[in-house]
């Protein structure tokens, strides 16, 4: 998926009299010294937002919650932490020192599936999971340890200690076992004796063949990062076999400060074969496996679950247009299709199943144009909806089986905001009577449901208020807080409250009358009579959607007390929307999308405060190709800058799973590829001052979607700026990096643009 790793916007800030004319067009606007960001302190430590807990979990016995918690001295660096429900006392668990002293050097694998999980910045104690009710699993360092929890203080022993790097660790279900990968394996080791079982065959890798891993598309596209799962009693394990050697090879030039490093990454491109996927499961007693399916290069493997006994898992064809949902059951595991669901358009995948004790299921799919509860009665698996209406359901979050109720997040009230709702199990109504919302409205809502489903944990946050986590009864009250983060004199915000400015919200609407949501944010000392120049912040693909009534990045903050406005326009094409609104970019991108956001700067340009030669564009990833293509096609003189990073520039060089599924293959669609590449329309690109940037060893989009471009524009003698950062992948990781990044677009700015109304 293309995406940004870093939550960072782009341009810097521009400093006190960053430019020469500073004294005379931007004072006016500017915050007195003490309330006025530093770029320093933007990225350092502790957070400006306060403290906001990563991975909040319930203990098994519903006593504890515990969370990852950065260092108030470094906020990249995380701690486990625990919260006492009964108590409400909150205390260290496990220093992240304790079990990674030397910050230890990642395997490639664990650096690519830290990549694709979006954590590849943060240090120490990044995942952990839970055994029993008094056991912890804490990857880190590259071994495993057991955190045993005792009345006085918790134990720390390593469970494996080698060279190699042991990572997508689990307990199994009884607590006998603890399984991980280790050298394209599959191993379990007992916890009580500390012998160790290898579950899978050897990895092969001279023929490229692995076992319970996810392959790069199954980890970057579907989201799916694990390659093995235990049954719920934990007598059976499945797990994959994964065949790359028909993947193409493609040389990849790791570029670091100090050396070049050629990766040969199995990475397979639109149009080219894909891995050979196959699911076997393993009954533990006795050895004896069974192959269920064999996906691939045409037939994709998804998700994977566990329920009463059997195994449900998605197909998905190469086109992306038929999902299967396939059940085995032991002991002759003869694999089913109890539901299909087809669109001549594409199959967007989601990761929604809850088995029912009856054999039933509970999924979600857009038959009906919006993603929705589907209730898969018991026996017949008929189709049972349980939500309906121009709506979008997210997850399934839990089902309770003695008030027959699902918990699921969704847009229901507003596209701006996430919500916990309640619906029950039974037929569903045109207008959704029986299903009520939970979470105050306000803002978005991150919601994890404790294990009796009769309590969650609640993290908000809106336009005014930075994320706050609490502890909440199912019916919505609060309990306690876990991170109030109030606002207080004592809040690392505090002494810039002056300048924040929060987000407004509005509509405007697309050629076909589809209503598009945008955000903008204005100078706290905003002069109506007055003009602003305007970074516009572009995304603008599948699958994301970046306008929403939530805390939003400081950076923006930090733009508007230089004199900036911020606008953000969610495009057609973007996610939350149901398929009318998605399925415009249907074997063509860069044209409705580049479409919507010329409305957007239409509508900047008729605002009498906006200064319509002072616009500036820019984007990363996706975002960076938005930029390229927005630019090479609007008139000339829209924009007074361009930004563009880690753009895809040619749709051939990306992946199959992303790409395919919206603009089929470069054989059946070449006019579609060729239209939507950035190349075709590379005259375009001279309309307006531009700068590239890009990481030297992207392995997502990859390094030469850059230099292909680089060389078109210097055979056209169209003059341009480039930025690359040497050994940083898809995201720009680091904080001095961040800082000298925001430099970099500082300096762009003040040869292209002065900041300040006018």
């Amino acid at each position: 998926m293309i995406r940004t790793l870093f939550s960072v916007s782009w341009i810097a800030a521009l400093l006190a009299c960053a430019f020469p004319a500073c004294s005379d067009t931007a004072s006016a606007s500017l915050m007195p010294d003490q309330t006025r960001l530093t770029l320093e302190r933007l990225y350092a430590s502790p957070s400006l937002s306060g403290p906001s807990p990563r991975g909040v979990r319930f203990s098994p016995d519903g006593k504890r919650v515990t969370f990852l918690k950065p260092r108030a001295d470094d906020l990249s660096r995380y701690d486990l932490w625990q919260f006492d429900t009964a108590t409400g006392a909150q205390s260290m668990l496990v220093d992240s020192v304790l079990v990674d002293p030397q910050d230890a050097e990642l395997a490639e694998a664990e650096k690519a599936l830290r990549e694709r999980r979006r954590i590849a910045g943060l240090r120490g104690i990044v995942d952990y999971a839970w055994g029993t009710a008094g056991t912890i699993l804490v990857p880190a360092g590259g071994d495993l340890h057991l955190i045993t929890l005792g009345k006085d203080k918790p134990s720390v022993r390593q469970l494996t200690n080698t060279e190699a790097f042991e990572y997508d660790a689990k307990v199994s279900p009884g607590g006998r076992y603890v399984s991980f990968i280790r050298d394209g394996a599959l191993f379990a080791v007992e916890i009580t004796t500390g012998k160790e079982h290898r579950l899978s065959p050897p990895a092969e890798p001279e023929k490229a063949i692995s076992y319970g891993v996810a392959e790069f598309v199954t980890q970057e596209e579907m989201h799916r990062y694990t390659g093995y799962w235990w049954s719920g009693d934990g007598r059976h394990i499945a797990y994959t076999k994964v065949d790359e050697s028909g993947v193409d090879i493609i040389p990849r030039f790791d570029i670091a400060a100090d050396e070049v490093t050629v990766v040969e990454q199995r990475y397979p491109r639109a149009g080219r074969p894909n891995a050979i996927v196959s699911l076997i499961v393993r009954e533990l007693a006795t050895g004896k496996e069974t192959t269920l399916t064999s996906a691939g290069p045409d037939t994709y493997l998804a998700h994977v679950y566990w329920a009463n006994g059997a195994v449900w898992f998605q197909t998905v064809n190469r086109a992306q247009t038929h999902l299967a949902w396939n059940r085995a059951a032991g002991p002759d595991w003869r694999v089913s299709t109890p539901y299909t669901e087809e669109n001549a358009v594409w199959v967007n995948l989601a990761s929604n199943f809850v088995g029912l004790e009856d054999g039933g299921a509970l999924i979600t799919d857009e038959s009906e144009g919006y993603r929705h509860i589907v209730w898969l009665a018991a026996g017949t698996f008929e189709r049972r909806p349980l939500t309906s209406g121009d709506h979008v359901v997210l997850d399934i979050l839990g089902y309770d089986t003695e008030t027959r109720t699902v918990y699921f997040s969704g847009y229901f009230d507003t596209p701006l905001e996430k919500h916990l709702y309640a619906v029950p199990l039974g037929p569903a109504d045109a207008e959704n009577a029986a299903m009520r919302r939970i979470t105050p409205e306000g803002g978005n809502w991150q919601v994890s449901l404790g294990p009796d489903l009769q309590s969650y944990v609640g993290t908000f946050s809106s336009a005014t208020q930075p994320p706050r986590t609490g502890l909440y009864r199912i019916d919505g009250t609060l309990i306690t807080w876990i991170e109030e983060n109030g606002l207080d004199a004592a809040h690392p915000y505090a002494p810039y409250l002056a300048s924040h400015a929060p987000q407004e919200f509005g509509t405007l609407t697309a050629e076909d009358n589809q209503t598009l949501h945008y955000s903008i944010r204005k100078p706290a000392d905003f002069d109506p009579a007055k003009k602003y120049p305007v970074i516009v912040e572009v995304y603008g693909g599948p699958g994301v959607k970046r306008v929403a009534n939530e805390w939003g990045p400081l950076t923006d903050v930090f733009y508007t007390a230089q004199g900036f406005i911020v606008f953000r326009l969610d495009n057609r094409g973007t996610d939350g929307r149901g398929r009318r609104f998605e399925d415009v970019i249907h074997r063509r991108t860069g044209g409705p999308e580049v479409r919507d956001q010329l409305t957007g700067v239409d509508w900047l340009k008729s605002q009498p405060y906006v200064d319509a030669e002072r616009i500036v564009l820019q984007g990363w990833s996706y975002g960076g190709y938005m930029a390229l293509m927005t630019l090479a096609q609007a008139p000339e003189g829209t924009f007074a800058a361009v930004v563009a990073g880690a753009p895809v520039t040619d749709w051939s060089l990306y992946d199959t799973f992303y790409t395919e599924r919206y603009m089929g293959t470069p054989q059946d669609n070449p006019e579609g590829y060729a239209a939507s590449s950035v190349f075709a329309h590379i005259d375009g690109l001279s309309r307006a001052p531009l700068m590239l940037v890009h990481g030297m060893a992207d392995d997502n989009v990859t390094f030469d979607n850059t230099t292909r471009l680089m060389d078109a524009l210097q055979q056209r003698g169209i003059v341009f700026e480039l930025m690359t950062y040497p050994g940083q992948r898809h995201g720009i990781a680091g904080e001095a990096r961040q800082v000298h990044l925001m430099r970099t677009r500082m300096e762009f700015l003040r040869r292209h643009i002065k900041t300040g109304e006018r």
